[in-house]
């Protein structure tokens, strides 16, 4: 069903990265401005992330020692670097995800690059190296984003729901990995519901989004795709969220041939199969228009 799945290490079925955004209170500050310190109620909810979302699930991703990637906007480091720690001291990758939230398809190219040079620094000066990844704020990127990372030395994007395998991203001037999310697994489009932040939803029993993500990963098990999800630690890192994530681990781990790795390591190993000329993924040229169709 997969016309291209890639040689994953050790003869593994299927690569899983477990990704989280975190995104705090930033959120909250980028969309409402001056008005954020009169909305108690959403700054404690997003809070909940840095004090105690982030720590209990690096612990139990230490635990299991199960590798993640953490996206992180620049001034979600600096203002909570103790989540950050969290996830540093039990081997987790940081990558880029804006400086303050903000929407890339909102901004002004140079705004945009000055963001990206913005959040690199920060993440260079806590980590002691530039970030490698990048995800957009809310997936809001813009026709100039691949270009801006791709100019920055970006080793991966994993913004964009384009395929269950790695593709290539060609500007005609450099590459750029794409670690494509699944559409279904984001955790947001299960268990938030919230009157703060004007997002009303049904909320699923998270049996019920365990059994989304499962099933989304004997799929991709199957035909030998990558599997990569995304969490926010203030939604799925409270407790009965967090306990069906250790269930999840435990179903991969019980499928067997699973290689559990940092987004980072994947985009690596991607480049050593086009290195070595065992594989090659599709290649998508971008921008994917530079003319309106209509």
């Amino acid at each position: 069903m997969i016309d291209n799945p890639p040689p994953w290490p050790n003869g593994a079925r299927c690569a899983v990265a477990f990704s989280f955004d975190i995104d705090a209170d930033s959120v909250v500050h980028a969309a409402h401005r001056a008005r954020a310190p009169d909305l108690p109620q959403a700054l404690a909810h997003m809070r909940y992330d840095p004090f105690v979302g982030t720590p209990r699930l690096a612990r139990l991703f230490g635990e299991r020692g199960v590798p993640i990637t953490a996206f992180a906007p620049g001034w979600v480091i600096e203002t909570y670097p103790q989540a950050i720690e969290a996830i540093l001291k039990h081997g987790g990758e940081i990558g880029h995800h804006g400086h303050f939230h903000e929407r890339p398809s909102d901004q002004g190219e140079e705004a945009e690059r000055e963001t990206l040079a913005h959040g690199s620094a920060i993440i260079e000066r806590f980590c002691g190296r530039r970030p490698r990844g990048y995800r957009a704020p809310y997936y809001a990127l813009s026709r100039a984003t691949f270009d801006l990372l791709i100019e920055a030395g970006f080793a991966y994007d994993s913004s964009l729901f384009a395929d269950d395998v790695p593709i290539l991203l060609d500007n005609g001037r450099g590459t750029l990995v794409e670690l494509p999310v699944p559409a279904s697994v984001d955790d947001y489009n299960q268990y938030v519901s919230s009157r703060a932040f004007d997002y009303l939803m049904k909320v699923s029993a998270p049996s019920q989004a365990l059994a989304v993500f499962r099933e989304e990963f004997n799929a991709l098990w199957q035909f030998g795709g990558l599997w990569v999800s995304v969490w926010h630690p203030a939604v799925s890192g409270r407790p009965a969220q967090a306990l069906a994530i250790a269930e999840l681990i435990e179903h991969m781990r019980a499928t067997g041939d699973v290689w559990f790795a940092t987004l980072s390591e994947i985009a690596d190993h991607v480049r050593a199969l086009m290195a070595a000329g065992t594989w090659r993924p599709r290649v998508e040229t971008v921008p994917f228009y530079r003319d309106p169709v209509f």
